[in-house]
């Protein structure tokens, strides 16, 4: 790991990092935690307040410029701004059902494909964890990225369920 990478790195992509990972984290145990309980509450602003930082902070990177200052990853920052705004009002509205889905959404293609992306060979993230092998690193992120998808897909639930020993939750085609 170079670490000196990131801290050499301008104060906007420092600020994107390090709430990017504290996001990340702390989503995680959000997903898998008891949902509605007063610490998935806390830890849910606490997580939205991270993703503020992520999405304001993202709008002053600009490594890649393909509309002056903009690229095609700053759509990432309108949609991750349009879903967090969603996740909040639908939770205060009480319909917990759109709130998960906006969340959940934020959280696998907000934090999961633009964090893939910024492990792209020459990107800070790739150079801090994967500063002798960029390319591999990158193809690792992606992966692990693709596993984490196909987990959260049926087709996980139902290999989940077979290893558990429960074949008969698993949906079979005949």
């Amino acid at each position: 790991m170079n670490m000196p990478v990131l801290f050499e790195a301008d104060t906007a992509i420092q600020i994107h990092a390090i709430s990017a990972i504290v996001a990340i984290l702390s989503g995680a145990v959000l997903l898998l935690g008891k949902k509605g309980s007063k610490v998935h509450i806390f830890l849910g602003r606490i997580w939205a307040f991270t993703m503020v930082l992520v999405i304001a902070s993202s709008v002053f990177i600009s490594e890649i410029r393909l509309w002056g200052p903009f690229s095609p990853l700053h759509f990432f920052t309108i949609l991750g701004a349009w879903a967090l705004v969603q996740g909040i009002y639908h939770i205060r509205k009480g319909n917990i059902t759109a709130h998960r889905a906006a969340m959940q959404s934020l959280y696998f293609w907000g934090l999961g494909v633009a964090g893939v992306l910024s492990f792209m060979p020459g990107r800070v993230m790739n150079m801090i964890f994967f500063p002798d092998a960029p390319v591999t690193g990158f193809y690792m992120v992606l992966a692990l990225f693709l596993l984490a998808m196909a987990f959260k897909s049926n087709m996980g639930r139902d290999f989940l369920s077979r290893m558990k020993g429960n074949p008969g939750a698993a949906k079979t085609k005949n």
